[in-house]
């Protein structure tokens, strides 16, 4: 066993344990065991596990990006004063200073990406387990917590005629033509979603401030760049894998729009629409607060979608005058 496989190996059980536990449960509310179905909504099952656990983390990235877009109007002057200047103790104290900047907003650069991160390990390890099916139906053998019947049960499974092991370039029972359009449509599905969820936050939840700053090319950048890593590795994604991934961009989208609309970033698009539907109602503008406080506000926004509840715009306590 190689260092990456000795690494991914307690991956690769937590995934097919909760494959294996959903699978279990939806056959015993009398669906079928060996439909590519049951197999589907065990997938999909995993990602809400996932998801879910991954809350924390979504509050912190949320934190994260409305620091780093609030910071940009005095990351862009520290920019300015230190402009031209290539000497080792000038980069040293712009450093140094920028850190300061991260540290005073409460961000950094690598928090926004820590949910994706984390979720790189399940992701490899569904692909590993999902492409290791046909091999240990071979070898007579389970993967991970599936046992040789679940593998044979997997691997027999198909939806719209496409078993969900198979991918584009790889399909040994499968009905070609099946695979290639599910493929297809589930790689444009991946891509698609993955666009929109970093469009919406561009185009909504912005200050013209950080629409022009250095840290909005590289939003730009990654947004074009990201969907076509992606959708050029589909092709070797399996089905299953394909599955998994257009349903955490589908829970990530919603994350993203209920966050927006309900505590977007002061100066941006959706707090100016946020204003005019208040305004509509008749009730006052919400109350301007701290930079931590609002991303505090948003943190707390994600936290309340993701356990279904309603949460109110609170009013900061103001001291009586005397």
């Amino acid at each position: 066993m190689d260092l990456f496989q000795t690494i991914m190996f307690p991956f690769n059980w937590f995934v097919s344990i909760i494959m294996v536990g959903f699978h279990e449960g939806l056959s015993g509310i009398g669906l079928p065991p060996a439909s590519g179905w049951t197999w589907t909504l065990s997938i999909i099952g995993l990602v809400l596990v996932i998801r879910a656990a991954l809350i924390p983390v979504f509050v912190k990235q949320i934190k994260a990006q409305r620091g780093m877009q609030l910071l940009q109007p005095d990351l862009k002057k520290l920019q300015d004063k230190y402009k031209g200047k290539k000497d080792p103790l000038s980069r040293q104290a712009m450093g140094q200073e920028q850190m300061a900047l991260y540290k005073t907003h409460g961000t950094n650069p690598f928090s926004a990406c820590l949910p994706l991160l984390i979720q790189m390990p399940f992701f490899f390890a569904l692909f590993t387990v999902l492409s290791g099916i046909s091999t240990a139906r071979d070898q007579g053998k389970g993967i991970g917590a599936m046992s040789h019947d679940q593998v044979i049960q997997f691997d027999d499974s198909t939806i719209f005629g496409a078993p969900l092991s198979a991918t584009l370039l790889h399909n040994p029972e499968g009905n070609p033509t099946a695979v290639t359009i599910l493929t297809i449509v589930m790689i444009l599905a991946m891509t698609a979603s993955q666009f929109i969820t970093q469009k919406q936050i561009m185009a909504k939840n912005m200050s013209e401030e950080a629409m022009a700053s250095p840290f909005m090319r590289q939003q730009k950048m990654m947004l074009y760049l990201l969907p076509i890593v992606f959708g050029v590795g589909g092709i070797n994604f399996p089905i299953g894998v394909l599955i998994y991934w257009t349903t955490t961009n589908l829970w990530t989208m919603g994350q993203q729009f209920f966050v927006i609309r309900r505590m977007p970033t002061p100066g941006s698009p959706a707090a100016r629409a946020l204003a005019e539907r208040r305004a509509a109602k008749g009730l006052p503008p919400l109350p301007q607060g701290s930079k931590k406080a609002d991303a505090d506000a948003a943190a707390a926004a994600a936290v309340a979608h993701a356990h279904s509840q309603r949460v109110q715009p609170q009013r900061k306590n103001r001291k009586k005058k005397r």
